[in-house]
Protein backbone atom coordinates (compact mmCIF):
# COMPACT_ATOMS: atom_id res chain seq x y z
CA UNK A 1 0.00 0.00 0.00
CA UNK A 2 3.18 2.59 0.67
CA UNK A 3 3.88 2.20 -3.42
CA UNK A 4 0.53 3.29 -4.07
CA UNK A 5 0.30 6.11 -1.68
CA UNK A 6 3.65 7.47 -2.76
CA UNK A 7 2.99 6.88 -6.80
CA UNK A 8 -0.20 9.60 -6.14
CA UNK A 9 1.49 11.95 -3.86
CA UNK A 10 4.97 11.97 -5.74
CA UNK A 11 2.84 13.26 -8.80
CA UNK A 12 0.56 15.42 -7.55
CA UNK A 13 3.31 17.15 -5.00
CA UNK A 14 4.68 18.59 -8.22
CA UNK A 15 2.43 21.57 -7.24
CA UNK A 16 5.59 22.59 -4.75
CA UNK A 17 7.76 22.87 -7.64
CA UNK A 18 5.33 25.59 -9.47
CA UNK A 19 7.71 28.43 -8.47
CA UNK A 20 11.00 27.11 -11.00
CA UNK A 21 7.87 28.06 -13.52
CA UNK A 22 7.28 31.61 -12.28
CA UNK A 23 10.32 33.60 -13.91
CA UNK A 24 9.75 31.58 -17.14
CA UNK A 25 6.44 32.40 -17.39
CA UNK A 26 6.84 36.05 -16.80
CA UNK A 27 8.96 36.75 -19.51
CA UNK A 28 7.00 34.80 -22.21
CA UNK A 29 6.76 38.11 -24.27
CA UNK A 30 9.62 39.86 -23.51
CA UNK A 31 12.49 37.15 -23.48
CA UNK A 32 15.48 37.96 -21.72
CA UNK A 33 13.52 40.30 -19.60
CA UNK A 34 9.50 40.91 -18.59
CA UNK A 35 7.98 43.43 -20.74
CA UNK A 36 4.64 45.16 -20.03
CA UNK A 37 2.81 42.63 -21.98
CA UNK A 38 3.75 39.88 -19.05
CA UNK A 39 2.65 38.32 -16.70
CA UNK A 40 4.20 39.53 -12.85
CA UNK A 41 5.39 37.41 -10.41
CA UNK A 42 2.54 38.93 -8.45
CA UNK A 43 -0.57 37.79 -10.96
CA UNK A 44 1.85 34.32 -11.43
CA UNK A 45 0.96 33.60 -7.46
CA UNK A 46 -2.48 33.50 -8.45
CA UNK A 47 -2.16 30.13 -10.36
CA UNK A 48 -0.48 28.34 -7.35
CA UNK A 49 -3.00 30.04 -4.92
CA UNK A 50 -6.51 28.72 -7.26
CA UNK A 51 -4.73 25.08 -7.35
CA UNK A 52 -4.27 25.34 -3.10
CA UNK A 53 -8.28 26.58 -2.74
CA UNK A 54 -9.44 24.39 -5.21
CA UNK A 55 -7.61 21.42 -3.41
CA UNK A 56 -8.94 22.18 -0.29
CA UNK A 57 -12.55 22.66 -1.65
CA UNK A 58 -12.67 19.47 -3.64
CA UNK A 59 -11.21 17.48 -0.83
CA UNK A 60 -13.99 18.78 1.67
CA UNK A 61 -16.61 18.25 -1.41
CA UNK A 62 -15.97 14.80 -2.30
CA UNK A 63 -14.19 13.34 1.32
CA UNK A 64 -17.56 11.25 2.18
CA UNK A 65 -17.92 10.38 -2.02
CA UNK A 66 -14.32 8.65 -1.51
CA UNK A 67 -15.17 6.98 1.87
CA UNK A 68 -18.48 5.42 -0.37
CA UNK A 69 -16.47 4.65 -3.52
CA UNK A 70 -13.85 3.32 -2.38
CA UNK A 71 -9.81 4.43 -3.25
CA UNK A 72 -9.76 3.63 -6.49
CA UNK A 73 -12.15 5.28 -8.27
CA UNK A 74 -10.99 8.40 -6.35
CA UNK A 75 -7.39 7.86 -7.65
CA UNK A 76 -8.83 7.16 -11.22
CA UNK A 77 -10.51 10.99 -11.00
CA UNK A 78 -7.36 12.21 -9.68
CA UNK A 79 -5.17 10.99 -12.49
CA UNK A 80 -7.53 12.09 -14.80
CA UNK A 81 -7.98 15.37 -13.62
CA UNK A 82 -4.15 16.28 -12.41
CA UNK A 83 -3.02 15.25 -16.16
CA UNK A 84 -5.61 16.81 -18.62
CA UNK A 85 -4.92 20.55 -16.24
CA UNK A 86 -1.03 20.33 -17.42
CA UNK A 87 -2.59 20.14 -21.02
CA UNK A 88 -5.04 23.13 -20.55
CA UNK A 89 -2.55 25.26 -18.94
CA UNK A 90 -0.16 24.44 -21.53
CA UNK A 91 -2.78 25.95 -23.93
CA UNK A 92 -3.20 28.65 -21.78
CA UNK A 93 0.42 29.17 -22.12
CA UNK A 94 0.55 29.06 -26.05
CA UNK A 95 -2.12 31.31 -26.41
CA UNK A 96 -0.78 33.85 -23.30
CA UNK A 97 -4.56 33.62 -22.05
CA UNK A 98 -3.78 33.53 -17.60
CA UNK A 99 -7.54 32.59 -17.45
CA UNK A 100 -6.80 28.74 -19.44
CA UNK A 101 -3.68 28.56 -17.27
CA UNK A 102 -5.67 29.36 -13.95
CA UNK A 103 -8.59 26.68 -15.37
CA UNK A 104 -6.26 23.72 -15.97
CA UNK A 105 -3.50 24.10 -13.88
CA UNK A 106 -5.31 26.14 -11.14
CA UNK A 107 -9.19 24.76 -10.95
CA UNK A 108 -8.63 21.52 -13.21
CA UNK A 109 -5.53 20.31 -11.69
CA UNK A 110 -6.40 21.29 -8.20
CA UNK A 111 -9.14 18.40 -7.85
CA UNK A 112 -7.09 16.27 -8.88
CA UNK A 113 -4.83 17.48 -6.16
CA UNK A 114 -7.54 17.35 -3.82
CA UNK A 115 -8.99 13.95 -4.45
CA UNK A 116 -5.10 12.57 -4.91
CA UNK A 117 -4.42 13.88 -1.53
CA UNK A 118 -6.63 12.44 0.89
CA UNK A 119 -7.68 8.67 -0.89
CA UNK A 120 -4.23 7.09 -0.06
CA UNK A 121 -4.24 8.62 3.55
CA UNK A 122 -8.07 7.18 4.06
CA UNK A 123 -6.55 4.31 3.40
CA UNK A 124 -3.51 4.04 4.71
CA UNK A 125 -4.85 4.56 8.45
CA UNK A 126 -7.13 1.77 8.00
CA UNK A 127 -4.44 -0.41 6.97
CA UNK A 128 -2.03 0.77 10.58
CA UNK A 129 -4.58 1.33 13.09
CA UNK A 130 -1.55 0.64 15.79
CA UNK A 131 0.62 3.74 14.41
CA UNK A 132 -1.56 6.13 12.46
CA UNK A 133 1.35 9.19 12.43
CA UNK A 134 4.03 6.69 10.65
CA UNK A 135 1.08 5.55 8.38
CA UNK A 136 -0.01 9.21 7.22
CA UNK A 137 3.50 10.09 7.60
CA UNK A 138 4.35 6.95 4.45
CA UNK A 139 1.51 8.49 2.47
CA UNK A 140 1.71 12.16 2.79
CA UNK A 141 5.37 12.14 2.26
CA UNK A 142 5.48 11.63 -1.48
CA UNK A 143 4.01 14.84 -1.81
CA UNK A 144 6.26 17.03 0.22
CA UNK A 145 9.07 14.78 -2.22
CA UNK A 146 7.63 15.33 -4.98
CA UNK A 147 8.82 18.95 -6.03
CA UNK A 148 12.47 17.20 -5.62
CA UNK A 149 12.26 14.69 -8.89
CA UNK A 150 9.35 18.00 -10.73
CA UNK A 151 12.18 21.27 -9.62
CA UNK A 152 15.01 19.88 -12.19
CA UNK A 153 12.80 17.82 -14.14
CA UNK A 154 11.16 20.66 -15.33
CA UNK A 155 14.09 22.93 -15.56
CA UNK A 156 15.57 20.51 -17.42
CA UNK A 157 12.63 20.05 -20.01
CA UNK A 158 12.68 23.88 -20.38
CA UNK A 159 15.68 23.94 -21.37
CA UNK A 160 15.32 20.88 -23.98
CA UNK A 161 12.18 22.31 -25.28
CA UNK A 162 13.31 26.25 -25.63
CA UNK A 163 13.26 25.89 -29.16
CA UNK A 164 9.64 24.29 -29.67
CA UNK A 165 8.02 27.43 -27.73
CA UNK A 166 9.38 30.23 -25.98
CA UNK A 167 11.27 29.32 -22.83
CA UNK A 168 9.76 25.48 -23.12
CA UNK A 169 6.85 26.16 -21.09
CA UNK A 170 3.86 24.65 -22.62
CA UNK A 171 5.70 21.98 -24.27
CA UNK A 172 6.91 20.55 -20.66
CA UNK A 173 3.48 21.04 -19.58
CA UNK A 174 2.35 18.58 -22.35
CA UNK A 175 4.90 15.96 -21.40
CA UNK A 176 4.47 16.47 -17.49
CA UNK A 177 0.67 15.99 -18.08
CA UNK A 178 1.21 12.92 -19.72
CA UNK A 179 3.90 11.26 -17.54
CA UNK A 180 2.22 11.63 -14.48
CA UNK A 181 -1.04 10.34 -15.68
CA UNK A 182 0.81 7.24 -16.02
CA UNK A 183 2.70 6.78 -13.29
CA UNK A 184 -0.63 7.82 -10.91
CA UNK A 185 -1.95 5.02 -12.74
CA UNK A 186 0.55 2.58 -11.20
CA UNK A 187 -1.44 3.43 -7.31
CA UNK A 188 -4.83 3.10 -9.50
CA UNK A 189 -3.90 -0.35 -10.33
CA UNK A 190 -2.66 -1.55 -7.28
CA UNK A 191 -4.61 0.05 -4.17
CA UNK A 192 -6.29 -2.27 -2.02
CA UNK A 193 -8.60 -1.75 1.41
CA UNK A 194 -8.32 -3.61 3.85
CA UNK A 195 -11.23 -5.91 5.43
CA UNK A 196 -13.79 -4.40 7.84
CA UNK A 197 -12.61 -4.20 11.24
CA UNK A 198 -8.55 -5.23 9.98
CA UNK A 199 -5.84 -4.95 12.68
CA UNK A 200 -2.17 -6.26 12.10
CA UNK A 201 -1.39 -9.66 13.47
CA UNK A 202 -0.92 -9.85 17.18
CA UNK A 203 2.82 -9.53 18.05
CA UNK A 204 3.80 -7.97 14.57
CA UNK A 205 3.91 -4.49 15.71
CA UNK A 206 4.39 -2.77 19.22
CA UNK A 207 1.21 -2.35 21.12
CA UNK A 208 -1.06 0.46 20.13
CA UNK A 209 -0.08 3.43 22.20
CA UNK A 210 -2.80 5.96 21.86
CA UNK A 211 -6.20 4.93 21.03
CA UNK A 212 -8.78 6.67 18.51
CA UNK A 213 -11.27 8.76 19.91
CA UNK A 214 -15.42 7.69 19.41
CA UNK A 215 -16.24 7.68 15.60
CA UNK A 216 -18.09 10.45 14.88
CA UNK A 217 -19.90 11.21 11.70
CA UNK A 218 -18.02 14.46 9.60
CA UNK A 219 -21.40 15.97 9.74
CA UNK A 220 -20.90 16.65 13.35
CA UNK A 221 -16.81 16.62 13.98
CA UNK A 222 -17.05 19.92 12.24
CA UNK A 223 -19.45 21.56 14.25
CA UNK A 224 -17.31 21.02 17.33
CA UNK A 225 -14.93 23.24 18.65
CA UNK A 226 -12.12 21.01 18.76
CA UNK A 227 -12.30 20.49 15.06
CA UNK A 228 -12.07 24.39 14.51
CA UNK A 229 -8.79 24.95 16.99
CA UNK A 230 -7.23 21.85 14.96
CA UNK A 231 -8.29 23.81 11.69
CA UNK A 232 -6.53 26.79 12.47
CA UNK A 233 -3.26 25.22 13.94
CA UNK A 234 -3.22 23.75 10.43
CA UNK A 235 -4.15 26.57 8.66
CA UNK A 236 -1.35 28.71 10.70
CA UNK A 237 1.20 26.08 10.01
CA UNK A 238 0.92 26.49 6.26
CA UNK A 239 0.47 29.87 5.84
CA UNK A 240 3.88 30.22 7.45
CA UNK A 241 5.10 27.90 5.10
CA UNK A 242 3.53 28.06 1.67
CA UNK A 243 4.05 31.10 0.93
CA UNK A 244 8.11 30.91 1.12
CA UNK A 245 7.81 27.03 -0.61
CA UNK A 246 5.43 29.03 -3.33
CA UNK A 247 8.64 32.12 -3.49
CA UNK A 248 11.63 30.03 -2.75
CA UNK A 249 13.03 29.75 -6.24
CA UNK A 250 12.86 33.62 -6.91
CA UNK A 251 13.41 34.42 -3.44
CA UNK A 252 16.94 33.02 -2.53
CA UNK A 253 17.78 34.38 -6.46
CA UNK A 254 16.84 37.82 -5.10
CA UNK A 255 18.15 37.33 -1.71
CA UNK A 256 22.20 35.89 -2.58
CA UNK A 257 21.93 37.94 -6.19
CA UNK A 258 24.74 36.79 -7.89
CA UNK A 259 25.32 33.62 -6.05
CA UNK A 260 22.14 31.82 -7.09
CA UNK A 261 21.49 30.40 -10.85
CA UNK A 262 18.33 29.48 -11.66
CA UNK A 263 19.31 26.12 -11.87
CA UNK A 264 20.91 26.18 -8.57
CA UNK A 265 17.50 27.95 -7.34
CA UNK A 266 16.29 24.48 -8.97
CA UNK A 267 18.42 22.58 -6.37
CA UNK A 268 17.61 24.70 -3.83
CA UNK A 269 13.79 23.98 -3.90
CA UNK A 270 14.40 20.41 -4.57
CA UNK A 271 16.19 20.41 -1.24
CA UNK A 272 13.36 22.04 0.41
CA UNK A 273 11.05 19.27 -0.85
CA UNK A 274 13.51 16.95 0.19
CA UNK A 275 13.21 18.07 3.91
CA UNK A 276 9.25 18.67 3.33
CA UNK A 277 9.51 15.03 2.47
CA UNK A 278 11.41 13.31 5.35
CA UNK A 279 10.02 15.70 7.86
CA UNK A 280 6.29 14.08 7.25
CA UNK A 281 6.96 10.57 7.95
CA UNK A 282 9.77 11.33 10.56
CA UNK A 283 7.84 13.93 12.78
CA UNK A 284 4.53 11.89 12.22
CA UNK A 285 6.03 9.05 13.63
CA UNK A 286 7.42 10.84 16.25
CA UNK A 287 4.19 12.13 17.00
CA UNK A 288 3.47 8.13 17.59
CA UNK A 289 5.23 8.55 20.98
CA UNK A 290 5.54 12.46 22.48
CA UNK A 291 1.54 12.39 21.18
CA UNK A 292 0.12 15.11 18.25
CA UNK A 293 -0.19 18.41 20.39
CA UNK A 294 3.51 18.02 21.69
CA UNK A 295 4.72 17.79 18.15
CA UNK A 296 2.76 20.79 16.83
CA UNK A 297 4.34 22.44 20.07
CA UNK A 298 7.58 21.88 18.74
CA UNK A 299 6.48 23.12 15.50
CA UNK A 300 4.94 26.76 16.54
CA UNK A 301 7.50 27.49 19.32
CA UNK A 302 10.83 26.16 17.65
CA UNK A 303 9.40 27.59 13.75
CA UNK A 304 8.54 31.47 15.24
CA UNK A 305 12.53 31.50 16.21
CA UNK A 306 13.78 30.40 13.13
CA UNK A 307 11.47 32.28 10.88
CA UNK A 308 12.38 35.64 13.16
CA UNK A 309 16.40 34.58 12.69
CA UNK A 310 15.88 34.66 8.43
CA UNK A 311 16.88 38.61 7.99
CA UNK A 312 19.71 38.00 9.48
CA UNK A 313 20.79 35.45 7.88
CA UNK A 314 20.29 37.15 4.57
CA UNK A 315 21.76 40.26 5.82
CA UNK A 316 24.91 38.54 6.52
CA UNK A 317 24.90 36.52 3.60
CA UNK A 318 25.39 33.29 5.36
CA UNK A 319 23.58 31.39 2.63
CA UNK A 320 24.52 27.75 3.88
CA UNK A 321 22.88 28.80 7.34
CA UNK A 322 19.83 29.80 5.48
CA UNK A 323 19.46 27.16 3.51
CA UNK A 324 20.09 24.65 6.26
CA UNK A 325 17.21 27.17 8.58
CA UNK A 326 14.75 26.89 5.94
CA UNK A 327 14.94 23.31 5.36
CA UNK A 328 14.43 22.84 9.02
CA UNK A 329 11.72 24.99 8.84
CA UNK A 330 10.02 22.99 5.53
CA UNK A 331 10.78 19.96 7.58
CA UNK A 332 7.93 20.91 9.83
CA UNK A 333 5.67 22.33 7.54
CA UNK A 334 5.28 18.76 5.89
CA UNK A 335 5.29 17.10 9.44
CA UNK A 336 2.26 19.41 10.63
CA UNK A 337 0.48 18.40 7.09
CA UNK A 338 1.52 14.61 8.09
CA UNK A 339 0.17 14.82 11.69
CA UNK A 340 -2.96 16.19 11.28
CA UNK A 341 -4.94 13.12 10.06
CA UNK A 342 -3.72 11.28 13.16
CA UNK A 343 -4.49 13.94 15.62
CA UNK A 344 -8.03 14.11 13.54
CA UNK A 345 -8.20 10.20 14.17
CA UNK A 346 -7.33 10.47 18.13
CA UNK A 347 -10.53 13.11 18.39
CA UNK A 348 -12.98 11.77 15.76
CA UNK A 349 -12.50 7.74 15.42
CA UNK A 350 -11.18 5.99 11.68
CA UNK A 351 -14.68 5.35 10.21
CA UNK A 352 -14.91 8.60 8.61
CA UNK A 353 -11.33 10.43 8.62
CA UNK A 354 -11.14 11.06 5.40
CA UNK A 355 -14.08 12.50 4.97
CA UNK A 356 -12.99 15.00 8.31
CA UNK A 357 -9.71 15.68 6.69
CA UNK A 358 -11.24 16.67 3.44
CA UNK A 359 -13.22 19.40 5.33
CA UNK A 360 -10.10 20.36 7.67
CA UNK A 361 -7.94 20.67 4.34
CA UNK A 362 -10.19 24.46 4.03
CA UNK A 363 -7.66 25.51 5.89
CA UNK A 364 -4.97 24.36 3.02
CA UNK A 365 -7.31 26.84 0.35
CA UNK A 366 -7.05 29.65 3.53
CA UNK A 367 -3.34 28.89 3.47
CA UNK A 368 -2.70 28.67 -0.10
CA UNK A 369 -3.89 32.50 -0.74
CA UNK A 370 -3.31 34.04 2.23
CA UNK A 371 0.55 32.69 2.42
CA UNK A 372 1.54 33.59 -1.10
CA UNK A 373 -0.43 36.58 -1.07
CA UNK A 374 1.45 37.87 2.39
CA UNK A 375 4.88 37.47 0.72
CA UNK A 376 4.10 38.81 -2.83
CA UNK A 377 2.24 41.95 -1.41
CA UNK A 378 4.69 42.57 1.45
CA UNK A 379 7.64 42.17 -0.94
CA UNK A 380 5.81 44.68 -3.69
CA UNK A 381 5.09 47.27 -0.96
CA UNK A 382 8.44 46.83 0.20
CA UNK A 383 10.37 47.40 -3.25
CA UNK A 384 7.91 50.40 -3.81
CA UNK A 385 9.23 52.08 -0.63
CA UNK A 386 12.98 51.72 -1.82
CA UNK A 387 13.99 48.38 -0.09
CA UNK A 388 16.47 46.09 -2.31
CA UNK A 389 15.06 43.03 -3.41
CA UNK A 390 17.85 41.48 -0.83
CA UNK A 391 15.72 43.03 2.07
CA UNK A 392 12.35 42.56 0.50
CA UNK A 393 11.17 39.36 2.41
CA UNK A 394 12.66 40.57 5.98
CA UNK A 395 8.92 41.36 7.16
CA UNK A 396 7.38 38.88 5.49
CA UNK A 397 9.59 36.75 8.23
CA UNK A 398 8.40 38.15 11.00
CA UNK A 399 4.62 38.14 10.07
CA UNK A 400 5.03 34.20 10.00
CA UNK A 401 7.07 33.91 13.04
CA UNK A 402 3.60 35.99 14.42
CA UNK A 403 1.45 33.62 12.36
CA UNK A 404 3.17 30.82 14.50
CA UNK A 405 2.10 32.25 17.97
CA UNK A 406 -0.99 32.40 16.69
CA UNK A 407 -1.13 28.40 16.06
CA UNK A 408 0.65 27.83 19.31
CA UNK A 409 -1.74 28.72 21.33
CA UNK A 410 -4.79 27.07 19.41
CA UNK A 411 -3.10 24.03 19.58
CA UNK A 412 -2.77 24.32 23.33
CA UNK A 413 -6.73 25.26 23.33
CA UNK A 414 -7.33 21.44 21.92
CA UNK A 415 -8.58 19.15 24.40
CA UNK A 416 -6.37 16.17 25.28
CA UNK A 417 -8.81 13.37 25.36
CA UNK A 418 -11.91 12.58 22.73
CA UNK A 419 -14.07 13.12 26.42
CA UNK A 420 -12.71 16.91 26.98
CA UNK A 421 -16.04 18.27 24.45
Amino acid sequence: MPPAALAIHLSIGQVYAFSVFKIPLSRLIGGAQSTPGDWSLTTLAWIFSVAIVVLGLSAAIFGAWLERVGPRRAMFTAALCFGSGFWVAAAGVALHHLWLVVLGYGVLGGVGLGLGYISPVSTLIKWFPDRPGMATGMAIMGFGGGAMIAAPLSVSLMTRLGGIAPHGVAPTFLVLGAAYFLYMMFGVLIVRVPPPGWSPPVGATNATRRSAGPNTDVNVAWRTARFWLVWIVLCMNVTAGIGILEQASPMVQEMFKGRITAAAAAGYVSLLSLANMTGRFIWSSVSDYIGRKATYAIFFALGAALYASVPALGASDALPLFVIVTAVLLSMYGGGFATVPAYLRDLFGTSQVGAIHGRLLTAWSVAGVLGPLLVNHIRDTRLAAGVSKAHAYDTTMYVMAALLTVGFIANALVPRTSKDV
